[in-house]
């Protein structure tokens, strides 16, 4: 270890999927501050969120524990109080740590071991109405079909947001805080949360302007493939109103979310450099990562909450000078409990609380030849009835859906997806064992049972607190 901790700047963008930057392969999304940051450290090309949603996702990154393990299953579920979560350890490890912005926090605690919220938690407010949860999901009346398509595409444009004065305030809060004289007196840790690249698709004129409708890219579908595509995703398509939307929608859309990208993309420069004026970037372990992707049109979807890449794969980036490499990749399988697991190692709180990842330390610093090359990532929210999960095994991709037939991908061979190969003989040893592994840790009938009684009790809640008087 390392003679003295790091502070840590922990930024977090929002639905942000990582093929949707240069620093991961895109020809036209400018990201150059994400490219600085890889030059800086690691970025690991393979990671995944644990849950494909807000809520859940965060909450999952908040304790380093799998949602089912903590019953966090959707956006109107809160996580309880004596839940132990990484500000606590950092805090026990002696940190100033502080949230300014986005965590989707539901319910009275708003910090969950933070010490302060610099900013605003738009999205928090957004579900929690009276001191409560709102918006629970129930499984029992089935998939409802969207009365219009989805609203998002037609709203993309140039313009200003609730949004963006919300992102604007997080940077100024968290500059701020770098710059205060106080950071010298102990290690820091500050989580600044943004929204982008989380719709809706409205940018700053300026950035929107770096993306012309003619130059965007439109998302690559067979023609064929929607009408044989799983079952699970026809019917999320219906509910989300993912309508066959004319290409002029198509491109504003995406341009907006690039436009989001490269607006985001500014606030980390920003970030870093404030960190190299104050003279603190040599002792700072600076991460970028988000809470899930967004299908931005592919396989006829937008927004998240399944197993694509677009969907579940996220960004990652850690970098801490004289102790993590500068420039390297890593291809092998992490996902954000592992970040957790990182900081957890870092920090020395490791036997502190139940923790479901692995630290990454040994795959950035020397390679770890056990590492797991594994993810596991579960959806228990709106658009789907029953749970479904997800188990990433090197170079295939095993998808669950209780009650439906499972999926199988070779995403070295078949990257978009296109091909499940769950149905094929050459493939059925392949698909038991990942299934057979799955199913070992994660019960998906208990989770189902466990899931309907939480959204009874909670629609239940929901209700008498909204009938009163």
């Amino acid at each position: 270890m390392p003679p003295s901790l790091p502070n840590i700047l922990l930024i977090m963008s929002d639905e942000h999927a990582p093929q949707y930057s240069a620093t991961y392969g895109h020809p036209i999304v400018k990201t150059p501050n994400m490219d600085r940051l890889a030059n800086m450290g690691t970025t690991f090309e393979n990671t995944y969120c644990n849950s494909p949603l807000c809520g859940p996702s965060r909450m999952s990154f908040m304790t380093g524990r799998f949602i089912h393990h903590i019953n966090a299953y959707d956006n109107a579920m809160p996580l309880p109080s004596d839940t132990i979560t990484w500000p606590h350890l950092l805090r026990s490890a002696g940190y100033d740590v502080v949230l300014s912005g986005k965590q989707h926090f539901v319910g009275h605690d708003q910090l969950h071991g933070f010490e302060e919220q610099l900013s605003r938690d738009l999205h928090s407010e957004l579900w929690t109405k009276n001191g409560i949860h709102s918006g629970t999901p129930d499984w029992t009346k089935g998939i409802v079909d969207a009365k219009q398509p989805w609203g998002g595409l037609a709203k993309a444009g140039p313009g200003h947001t609730t949004e963006i004065e919300v992102d604007d305030h997080v940077e100024e809060t968290t500059l701020t805080y770098l710059r205060d004289p106080a950071r010298k007196k102990k290690p820091w840790c500050i989580n600044a949360s943004f929204i982008a690249p989380h719709f809706p698709l409205v940018a700053p004129l300026r950035f929107w302007d770096l993306y012309p409708l003619d130059e965007i890219d439109l998302p690559e579908v067979p023609s064929d493939h929607l009408e044989n595509q799983h079952p699970v995703y026809q019917r999320m398509r219906r509910m989300f109103g993912c309508a066959d939307f004319p290409e002029e929608l198509v491109r504003k859309g995406r341009a907006g979310y690039y436009a989001l990208i490269t607006y985001l993309d500014e606030k980390i420069g920003r970030l870093i450099d404030c960190l190299e004026e104050t003279g603190q970037l040599e002792n700072t372990l600076i991460v970028h990562t988000s809470d899930h992707g967004e299908m931005n049109g592919e396989h006829g979807m937008w927004r998240k909450s399944n197993f694509y890449d677009a969907s579940a794969r996220i960004p990652l980036q850690i970098s801490w000078p004289g102790v993590i490499p500068q420039n390297k990749r890593v291809d092998e399988v992490v996902s954000l409990v592992d970040l957790i697991a990182t900081l957890a190692e870092i920090t020395e709180t490791e036997n502190k609380a139940p923790l479901d990842g692995h630290s990454l330390l040994p795959l950035m610093t020397s390679g770890d030849p056990t590492w797991k090359d594994e993810a596991f990532s579960e959806y228990l929210a709106h658009g789907v009835t029953r749970p479904m999960a997800m188990l990433r095994q090197g170079d295939f991709k095993f998808n669950y859906s209780l009650g439906d037939l499972p999926e199988l991908y070779d995403l070295a061979n078949d990257p978009d997806e296109f091909h499940n190969l769950a149905q094929d003989p050459i493939h059925q040893t392949r698909v038991n064992t990942m299934q057979t592994h799955l199913l070992s840790h994660w019960d998906a009938q208990q989770v189902e049972q466990d899931i309907l009684q939480s959204q009874s009790e909670r629609l239940f809640i929901e209700q008498s607190v909204g009938n009163r008087k």
